[in-house]
């Protein structure tokens, strides 16, 4: 696998307000966990929406990850032009630092939002682009919008077999389980 589609639930969705969010640092690890080994067996390039959320911060995780692995690369494809545009300063801020780490930025549709066609075309330009997905998706959970890119990354695994994984909430309780107990060492 060459080119990755990281995505998952918005910050809002999971009732994350702030970058101070204890829960940001177990989603991290486990979008850590997951992609170093596929960077280990060739990854090349992930590939994130740019959404404020699990988007970003698996930018984070990316970036931080291209010190050990100066061959990573890093995109994001948004929908439309200046999508942070409405955003928190705090939000904003944080998306200009990810942008500063990013090795390729674009937007499909070079206006500003006018409809969910350009969400449309973005997805499907992300699946079509990437080999695989990596979805933070809890299906026990409110749906939220991961569901739309399952459903779409299962019937391309159907036709192309491209590869569908996931982290879900259980997971991340594990990671926080496990440093909580490591804590009382």
């Amino acid at each position: 696998m060459k080119n990755l589609l990281v995505t998952g639930y918005r910050a809002h969705e999971l009732q994350i307000f702030d970058e101070k969010h204890k829960g940001i640092g177990y989603i991290k690890k486990a979008i850590a966990g997951r992609l170093v080994p596929l960077i280990e067996e060739g990854l090349e390039w992930v590939l994130t929406p740019g959404q404020y959320g699990v988007d970003l911060w698996a930018c984070d995780v990316v970036i931080g990850l291209k010190k050990q692995y100066p061959h990573l690369k890093l995109s994001i494809i948004t929908a439309y032009k200046n999508p942070e545009e409405k955003w928190k300063d705090e939000k904003k801020n944080f998306y200009h630092d990810i942008l500063r780490g990013v090795d390729y930025y674009g937007a499909v549709s070079n206006q500003e939002y006018s409809g969910v066609w350009q969400l449309t075309a973005r997805d499907d330009l992300l699946l079509r682009k990437t080999d695989g997905i990596l979805l933070l998706y809890d299906e026990d959970a409110a749906e939220g919008s991961p569901r739309f890119y399952k459903e779409k990354a299962l019937k391309k695994q159907l036709k192309d077999g491209y590869r569908y994984m996931s982290i879900s909430s259980e997971d991340i309780q594990s990671i926080a389980n496990e440093e909580i107990y490591n804590s009382f060492e």
